[in-house]
């Protein structure tokens, strides 16, 4: 049986990378970053991590040659990345990925699944910072983990 695709998701960065953050990205197929990187520079740091980065833009970011939405498919798994979650559950994608709230989320609306790492950087609502790590399962079945940055 085949590993599960392990994705490293983040958000909210906003000009920061903390110390550890290459660390808990370690041994990742692919990174998610969900919206307000802020200074690009903190981008290219993030991609000498090592796995491809597929990014978002947030309300905070000024590249306007990066995407506000990305569709990707793994493992059978519709996803849609966004950094403002939509109004209502979208119905042609299984999960929703977004940041923007600065508070982690793992809910379900109708059929769609709704993930939020949370914030790395100024979290809200007394969450810590935190990243999420999705696995998806060569049959689609996924876990979703947050990690804490303290």
């Amino acid at each position: 049986m085949s590993r599960p695709l392990r994705v490293f998701v983040l958000a909210d960065t906003h000009d920061k990378v903390p110390e550890n953050l290459e660390m808990l990205a370690f041994g990742a197929d692919e990174i998610w970053h969900l919206g307000d990187v802020c200074d690009p520079i903190i981008l290219q740091t993030i991609q000498t991590f090592g796995p491809p980065v597929t990014i978002v833009r947030g309300n905070c970011d000024g590249q306007p040659d990066w995407p506000l939405t990305v569709d990707l498919k793994r493992n059978r798994v519709r996803f849609r990345l966004v950094h403002i979650p939509p109004d209502h559950a979208p119905d042609d994608v299984e999960v929703v990925l977004h940041g923007h709230t600065h508070v982690p989320r793992d809910e379900r609306v109708g059929c769609v699944h709704f993930l939020n790492p949370g914030c790395v950087t100024r979290p809200n609502r007394g969450a810590a910072p935190s990243v999420g790590i999705l696995e998806i399962a060569a049959d689609g079945k996924m876990k979703w983990r947050l990690t804490t940055l303290r």
